[in-house]
């Protein structure tokens, strides 16, 4: 089987790197850079995403399972002390794959009739860089609202307990294939009026944010920024693609939501 490590970049996650390469090079499996079948994250959470956008080409044929070095990630479930129980995991065991949905997010413009498209493991979040953001919201072909506010975030079910949930949007279990679609401070009186709740959006439904006022825009996806004046429309889907997760014990996600956010208690 062909594998690679990612690390972090500290001196930690990079000794425990140079230590798995060399471990499963000695269970005879191949280091393969270029084409994976397996990729080992050490770091935490944003390693993994580090890691996830730079094979995205490969969901199909690759999968991934995180070390964390600092705190508990919620893709990232393996420990340091952990790491020779895990190697031979790799080289001995027939894992399970688990699939988690992902973002679709296609940007048009006025200027191109070019498209670009993204995939997101957390979130797209849509922002103006000076003063309210403005747009028409379809849902599923049909004019739904007009948005004015700071934003507006659309998530995963993996990535509802990130900028999700910190706008108080609901937690999702990454076993339904469906996108959220949260506010971020949207202004509403007697003049302007939206829903002023989280959607969430099922498989198969598109959500079309189409902007009104002639601003800059910032548009991110998971931990990447970028700013346009002459976007057209962002369409957000459930994608076709799912990220595939390498599992060799259980990962509950309602116990990673427990230790997270709640702790074991008394």
């Amino acid at each position: 089987m062909h594998f690679t490590v990612t690390s972090r970049g500290d001196d930690v996650s990079d000794a425990l790197k140079k230590d798995i390469t060399a471990s499963l090079k000695e269970h005879g499996l191949t280091e393969n850079k270029a084409e994976p079948e397996i990729i080992i994250s050490v770091g935490g959470d944003g390693t993994l995403l580090q890691a996830f956008h730079d094979y995205h080409e490969r969901l199909e044929q690759t999968c991934f399972v995180g070390i964390h070095t600092g705190h508990l990630g919620f893709y990232a479930d393996w420990q340091p002390e952990e790491v020779e129980k895990l190697v031979i995991h790799i080289a001995k065991t027939p894992f399970q794959v688990v699939e988690y949905p992902l973002l679709e997010v296609v940007v048009r413009h006025y200027d191109t009739k070019e498209t670009d498209r993204y995939l997101a493991l957390n979130e797209c979040t849509v922002k103006a860089l000076e003063g309210s953001l403005v747009c028409n919201v379809d849902i599923k072909g049909e004019p739904f609202e007009t948005f004015r506010g700071d934003g507006l975030c659309i998530s995963t079910p993996s990535g509802s307990t990130a900028y999700n949930k910190a706008l108080s949007g609901a937690i999702i279990h990454p076993s339904l294939p469906s996108m959220q679609l949260t506010e971020m401070a949207s202004i509403n009186n007697r003049v302007y009026r939206t829903v002023g709740s989280p959607l969430v959006l099922p498989q198969h439904h598109t959500c079309l944010l189409k902007p009104l006022n002639d601003v800059e825009m910032q548009i991110t996806v998971d931990h990447t920024s970028m700013v346009d004046q002459s976007i057209k429309s962002i369409q957000c889907r459930v994608a076709e693609e799912n990220v595939r997760f390498a599992r060799f014990r259980p990962f509950p996600f309602w116990k990673r939501v427990k230790e997270s956010f709640i702790g074991e208690g008394e």
